[in-house]
C-alpha cells in the first residue's frame, strides 16, 4: 500500500518512498532543552511517532534521527537566569524532555544528536559555505548571503525580494551585508560557552546545527523531515539553503509540518493561565495515555484545539477501548458465523490502514475502529458474535495499539493504580522535577520528592552521572 503525506516543499499529498528503495531516512527538530516541553511542543512528536509506528507497522524500513539544541540564546539566557552552567541546564531539561516522551509512549529515535557534540563539522561546513562564496565573515561572526541561493524561499511561499536593509527579520543582532542574511557563526561575548574556529572563539547559529547533524547521521540527501509549522520559516528555509549551497544537490525529498495547537481556542501562553506542560496534566490527575490520544486524534496538518473536556472525552475513549478488549479476551465465543460482521470488521481494518496511508488521516482511522467495535457490541448483546470475529477483533487492536499506543500505556497506568504503585511515567515525571529542585538548590523541595518516592516503595541512589531509582 502506498504511504502518503502532504510535501510542504511541493503543496501536493504525495507519497513517501525512500531514495535507496530500501530503507526511509527520517530527521525531526527535537526540542531546545531550556525548559520543560508544552503539550504543543509533544504534539508535533506524538503525530512524528504515529508517522514512523505506521510505517514500521506495514513492514517497511526506517531509520531516524531526532536532535537535541543543547547550545542556543535561549539556552544561555535561561541557564544564566537560574545560576546554571549551560550544560548543566541543558542535561537538567533534556532529562525531562526523555521523562515525558516516556510518559506518552514516544518511540525513541534511532539516533539522538546533542549539538554541541557536532560543533567541529559545523565549522567545516561553514567553511565549505564561505569557500564557495555562499557565506563571508564580519567581525569574527559568519553569515550565509541569501543573494547567492536563488531558490530561497521555495520551502514558505516568501518572496524576500521586499526586504529592505535594515528590516528586523530575525533576532541576530550582528553586522551583516544584507537584512536577509542569516548567522552560520556567532562571534564570542563575555560570559557565553565558545568554541574555536577560523573566524575565532564562538558558537554556531541556531540553524546550521540541524542540517550538520542531519546530514552527518543521514546523508546529504534525505528523505523526509519533520518538525512544527512554526519552524518552516526561517529555520528549514535556512537548512535548505546552507545544505544546497554547499553540495550542490537536493537536501530533503519530503517536508512534513505538524500544525499548531490551540488551547481553549486561544493561543497557549502563561499569562492567559492555559499553558500545560505533560507534568502538569499528570500532576492533575489525568493520565498520560489520555493525552497522547488527544494529541493523536486530530490529523497533524489540521489545528487541534486542546480543552480539559477534550481530555476528559479522550479518557472514555481510551477507556471504551480497554473494556471492548477485555471483554474479548474475559468472555468465552460460540464458533458460529456472522458473515455480515466478519465482512464489516474487514471492511473497518481496511479502512483504518487506509486512512493512516492517506497524509496519516487519524480521525478517520479511529472512526472506523469505532464504528466496527459498535458493531461488534450490537453483536455481542444478540449472541451473534462469534470466537472468529473475537480473534479477528483481538488482532486488529494489537495492530491499533502498535500505532497508537493508548492501550499499553492505560493497561500499565491502571496496574499502578490497582497495586498503590506509581507508574514508571509518575516516578520519572518526580525524578525529574527532584533534578530541577537539586540544580537550583532548593534542598527542601528535593527531600520532600525523595520522601514522597521512598512513601510509595521507590528507591533513589544519588550517584556522579545522576540520580537513578528501582523498587524496593
Amino acid at each position: 500500500m502506498e504511504i502518503r503525506l502532504r510535501n510542504t516543499l511541493t503543496r501536493q499529498i504525495e507519497p513517501v518512498a525512500p531514495m535507496d528503495g530500501r530503507r526511509l531516512r527520517m530527521y525531526t527538530c527535537g526540542p531546545t532543552v531550556y525548559d520543560y516541553g508544552h503539550i504543543g511542543n509533544f504534539r508535533t512528536f506524538v503525530a512524528v511517532d504515529l508517522f514512523q509506528r505506521f510505517w514500521r507497522s506495514q513492514g517497511r524500513e526506517l531509520v531516524t534521527a531526532l536532535n537535541l539544541t543543547d547550545i542556543d540564546d535561549k539556552m544561555i539566557e535561561r541557564a544564566r537566569a537560574a545560576g546554571h552552567d549551560v550544560a548543566a541546564h541543558a542535561a537538567l531539561y533534556a532529562e525531562a524532555f526523555w521523562a515525558d516522551s516516556a510518559a506518552l509512549g514516544i518511540t525513541k529515535a534511532d539516533h539522538v544528536a546533542r549539538a554541541t557534540e557536532y560543533i567541529p563539522a559545523m565549522v567545516a561546513w561553514i567553511e565549505r559555505l564561505v569557500a564557495a562564496g555562499h557565506a563571508y565573515a564580519s567581525e569574527g561572526s559568519v553569515y550565509f548571503r541569501v543573494a547567492s541561493f536563488p531558490a530561497y524561499g521555495r520551502l514558505s511561499g516568501k518572496d524576500l525580494e521586499g526586504l529592505q536593509d535594515g528590516a528586523r527579520v530575525q533576532s541576530d543582532t550582528y553586522d551583516k551585508e544584507q537584512a536577509r542574511d542569516f548567522v552560520l557563526w556567532k562571534a564570542h561575548k563575555p560570559g557565553e560557552p565558545s568554541w574555536p574556529s577560523p573566524w575565532g572563539p564562538g558558537r554556531p547559529g541556531w540553524h546550521i546545527e540541524c542540517t550538520v547533524m542531519s546530514t552527518t547521521l543521514l546523508g546529504e540527501s534525505f528523505d523526509l523531515h519533520a518538525g512544527g509549522v512554526d519552524l518552516i520559516f526561517p529555520h528549514h528555509e535556512n537548512e535548505i539553503a546552507q545544505a544546497e549551497a554547499a553540495t550542490g544537490q537536493p537536501f530533503v525529498r519530503h517536508w512534513m509540518h505538524v500544525e499548531f495547537l490551540l488551547v481553549n481556542g486561544e493561543k497557549m501562553s502563561k499569562s492567559l493561565g492555559n499553558f500545560y506542560t505533560v507534568r502538569d496534566l499528570v500532576a492533575q490527575g489525568h493520565r498520560p495515555s489520555s493525552v497522547r490520544y488527544l494529541l493523536a486524534s486530530v490529523p497533524y496538518h489540521r489545528q487541534l484545539n486542546f480543552t480539559l473536556d477534550g481530555l476528559h472525552q479522550a479518557a472514555a475513549a481510551v477507556n471504551r477501548l480497554r473494556s471492548f478488549q477485555d471483554r474479548l479476551a474475559r468472555q468465552s465465543w460460540p464458533t458460529q458465523e456472522n458473515a455480515e460482521l466478519t465482512a464489516a470488521i474487514r471492511a473497518g481494518e481496511e479502512k483504518f490502514t487506509a486512512s493512516l496511508a492517506d497524509d496519516l488521516n487519524t480521525s478517520e482511522a479511529l472512526a472506523a475502529i469505532f464504528e466496527a467495535l459498535r458493531q461488534a457490541n450490537v453483536a455481542m448483546d444478540a449472541g451473534e458474535f462469534g470466537a472468529s470475529h473475537a480473534a479477528a477483533f483481538a488482532a486488529w487492536l494489537e495492530r491499533f495499539d502498535a500505532i497508537f499506543a493508548v492501550l499499553g500505556l492505560a493497561a500499565q497506568e491502571a496496574a499502578a493504580a490497582e497495586s498503590g504503585a506509581l507508574a514508571d511515567a509518575v516516578v520519572e515525571e518526580k525524578m525529574a522535577a527532584r533534578a530541577a529542585a537539586r540544580a537550583r538548590r532548593d534542598f527542601a523541595r528535593s527531600d520532600a520528592l525523595r520522601a514522597e518516592l521512598e512513601a510509595a516503595g521507590i528507591i533513589v541512589e544519588d550517584r556522579k552521572s545522576g540520580a537513578v531509582w528501582r523498587r524496593k
